[in-house]
């Protein structure tokens, strides 16, 4: 386990299941108000709850931070995934 997260940073901070800050993120793959799907640097991470709202979000520097009732976090692993060359706003914003 340890060779799989050799150099990677994954941080969550998370704050009366409410408010959530987020490192490691690669991308942003879908949102709305029950559902917020990331793709971390160890893995895709679900996250539902009700009137969630990414409030801030840089890609860049890997880091998002949402807010609203989180009911559940939960993490899976998808061959490849980091893989991507574009995010999905980089897709949206051409």
């Amino acid at each position: 386990m340890e060779e799989k997260t050799l150099g990677k940073s994954h941080k969550i901070l998370l704050s009366n299941r409410k408010n959530g800050s987020f490192t490691g993120v690669l991308d942003v793959l879908s949102f709305d108000v029950s559902e917020i799907l990331l793709e971390t640097e160890l893995g895709m991470l679900l996250i539902r709850g009700q009137d969630l709202h990414v409030n801030r979000l840089n890609l860049e520097k890997g880091e998002v931070d949402i807010e609203g009732q989180i009911g559940m976090m939960e993490y899976s692993d998808v061959p490849g995934a980091a893989g991507k060359k574009e995010s999905f706003f980089g897709k949206l914003f051409k």
